[in-house]
């Protein structure tokens, strides 16, 4: 029998991933994947993500048993291997034989056919050894070091480093360990009516942690219901929500680098009556950011919709002119507080990409502030972990300009939390110095820097 549905779309999302470059979040809802059953697709998203969040202590594995070193095998069959080993050790639900048959028909698929016998015999030899392989418990609560915790939870050793030197042991421990989990997928709701609605539709929801406009899904298929077609209800991290709370109001709004779109529109909710400008440098990236706004519109290089211009340009070439009460800076950056929905980045960050996203992020963010009208105020985020992407580049930007102040982010969790926005028991819990930080496993949520530098 062939591969089934599941591992095969598996199999090939995994080696675009890795060939590629690609983004699996952005394969697994492309339209080629989504005509998967309800069944396969959720099978079809285990496996991948499974794959991606453990590979090293996957790869560890298979080179103990493999005779050949693994740097030496074809992607193709390491691919199909690292399948056929998660499912070994990881889903109790997959019977051994299933997940050694699958693997094999994975290779004949890929025309690597002459592979098949040697991966059977890898692969039995995995499917034989002692049961509590399958159970990381006890590895994972050993992990008592960098080291340890980077083999223990699939990091690479240069990261966990990092995090242990810049916000200590437990809390690099919270970080691999919130990494290695399926995040809940959190909502905001546009119209507080919205979430009757969708009660009778079967999606159960719970309360938020940090903004009363969030809901986390406790179960049913958000994707599936006409709120989230129509664009009323919008899955959006409760972190990512933050950030565009923190925007403030405005009547004249710059988002900079705005696909995918999430913080355009809650900021566009937040100030209806504000004109927002949503500048994204990629086409292909503005053809989604306006989908996401309006999916029966196309776009031809501006495009109205609603309050929301969308404007294919580079923020580091607009008209000097253009000046904004409310300015967004979510600039590109490693991902590094996004793992858990993006393993991939961490098997493809290096040490050295570092340097160059801090000179892209100082570029804008300098070309920002110059958009930024008189007691206005510009907002610098990312999704990083990262000193480098966030304070050092704060500190550059600010060097010699006397022009704009730092102000302390707590005073406008303060503000929120007196409007009845900001529900978290302790803003100061999420604040380090003058600025926002979110870290994963300390807060349920994805991790995110913000400054807020106003114009004087």
């Amino acid at each position: 029998m062939p591969a089934s549905p599941a591992r095969a779309a598996s199999f090939d999302i995994l080696l675009r991933v890795e060939r590629d470059s690609a983004y699996t979040s952005e394969l697994l809802h492309s339209a080629k994947y989504g005509r998967l059953s309800t069944a396969d697709h959720a099978l079809t998203t285990e496996l991948v993500m499974g794959v991606l969040r453990w590979r090293s202590r996957l790869d560890d594995e298979i080179a103990e048993t493999s005779s050949q070193p693994i740097s030496k095998l074809d992607l193709e069959i390491l691919i199909a291997l690292r399948l056929a080993l998660y499912q070994l050790r990881w889903l109790d639900r997959i019977p051994p034989r299933a997940a050694i048959h699958e693997g094999v028909e994975l290779v004949k698929r890929a025309r690597k056919r002459s592979a098949a016998p040697f991966l059977n015999a890898i692969l039995r030899k995995l499917a034989a050894k002692s049961q509590s392989s399958r159970d990381t418990s006890h590895t994972l609560e050993s992990a008592d070091s960098p080291e340890a915790l980077a083999r223990a939870y699939a990091h690479p050793r240069w990261l966990v480093d990092r995090w242990t030197k810049d916000y200590g042991l437990l809390a690099a421990r919270q970080v691999c360990e919130y990494n290695q989990s399926i995040p809940t997928t959190t909502i905001r709701l546009r119209d507080p009516e919205i979430e009757a609605e969708l009660a009778k539709q079967g999606i159960q929801l719970a309360s938020p942690t940090l903004l009363a406009s969030a809901r986390r899904i406790q179960s049913g298929d958000i994707s599936k219901t006409r709120a989230f077609r129509e664009g009323r209800v919008v899955i959006q991290d409760e972190a990512s929500q933050l950030v565009a709370a923190l925007v403030g109001h405005g009547s004249q709004i710059l988002d900079c680098c705005a696909a995918p779109g999430g913080k355009t529109r809650a900021m566009a909710d937040r100030n209806p009556d504000a004109s927002v400008t949503a500048v994204e440098l990629h086409p292909h990236r503005a053809r989604l950011l306006q989908t996401m706004l309006d999916p029966h519109k196309n776009l031809p290089g501006q495009e109205q919709s609603g309050n929301i211009t969308i404007l294919v340009a580079d923020v580091r070439a607009l008209p000097a002119r253009s000046l904004f009460d409310r300015v967004l800076a979510d600039v590109p950056c490693s991902g590094t507080g996004t793992l858990a929905r993006n393993p991939e980045i961490k098997w493809r960050l290096t040490p050295d990409d570092l340097p160059e996203l801090q000179a892209l992020q100082l570029l804008i963010l300098r070309s920002a502030l110059t958009h930024v009208a008189p007691g206005g105020r510009l907002i610098y985020s990312t999704c990083s972990l990262e000193k480098e992407e966030n304070e050092d580049v704060v500190d550059q930007a600010l060097a010699g300009n006397a022009s704009f102040n730092l102000l302390d982010c707590r005073t406008e969790l303060a503000r929120l939390k007196a409007e009845d926005e900001l529900i978290s028991l302790d803003p100061s819990s999420l604040t380090r110095g003058p600025y926002l930080r979110t870290v994963p496993g300390i807060q349920p949520c994805d991790g995110f820097f913000v400054a807020i530098l106003e114009r004087v």
